[in-house]
């Protein structure tokens, strides 16, 4: 089984850029040789120039700081300034002293610049703004009017029964003897769930009919 081959397709932007690379790169040779830096040093002042160059424009695609910008500009002005100047606007067999001074003191500039875009400082985090606070929900408080108010039903009060009161003529009925009926009205009720009769205690107690009445109304047994 053979695996398919890629072509390789050329790309006219890639083209380009190579070829206006390889132009500048030659201009800031041809230069720097005419400065009085000969050999490898000649070759190494380009390398310098782009390398600063690309450095800046990735620190600015990052945004870390601010200086960036000037490095960017300063590399952009050097390697744009070797390209007009090699056009004919100076003479290269008489280099005036100001652009020898400029390029032997470029590298100490250019180490600076890469040194400073290397270790920038990372930028310091943006925290994301607090989401506002919801707001509360409203709240429809209805007043009630006078007319609905006493419009409004009222519920009928529970009618307790009030207590019998004994009747003068009935017979003082000891405290002792009133526990001891309550406490046969009490069992009755717990055994039968229902509640004893008069007829049924007077039974029980086998008392005068009178105290067992009086008994009886204290009570409340019908």
């Amino acid at each position: 089984m053979t695996t398919p081959t890629r072509r390789l397709r050329p790309d006219a932007v890639l083209v380009q850029a190579v070829i206006a690379g390889a132009l500048s790169f030659a201009h800031l040779h041809d230069l720097a040789a005419a400065a009085g830096q000969s050999g490898w040093k000649a070759w190494a002042y380009p390398v310098s120039v782009d390398l600063l160059l690309v450095a800046a424009w990735r620190r600015l695609r990052a945004g870390r700081d601010g200086s960036s910008w000037t490095w960017f500009a300063i590399a952009l002005a050097a390697s744009l300034g070797a390209n007009v100047a090699t056009a004919g606007l100076l003479d290269l067999h008489q280099v005036p002293a100001w652009l020898r001074i400029l390029v032997a003191g470029w590298p100490a500039l250019a180490f600076l610049g890469g040194t400073l875009l290397v270790h920038a400082p990372a930028p310091a985090a943006v925290e994301p703004e607090p989401d506002e606070e919801p707001s509360a929900p409203e709240i429809e408080v209805h007043r009630d009017t006078p007319e609905s108010v006493a419009q409004a039903p009222v519920p009928a009060a529970e009618l307790t029964p009030a207590p019998v009161q004994p009747s003068a003529t009935a017979p003082a009925v000891p405290p002792a003897l009133l526990d001891h009926a309550r406490s046969i009205a009490d069992a009755h009720r717990n055994s039968t769930g229902e509640q004893i009769t008069a007829d049924a205690l007077t039974a029980r107690l086998r008392l005068p009919a009178p105290t067992c009445q009086a008994i009886a109304a204290q009570l409340q047994l019908t």
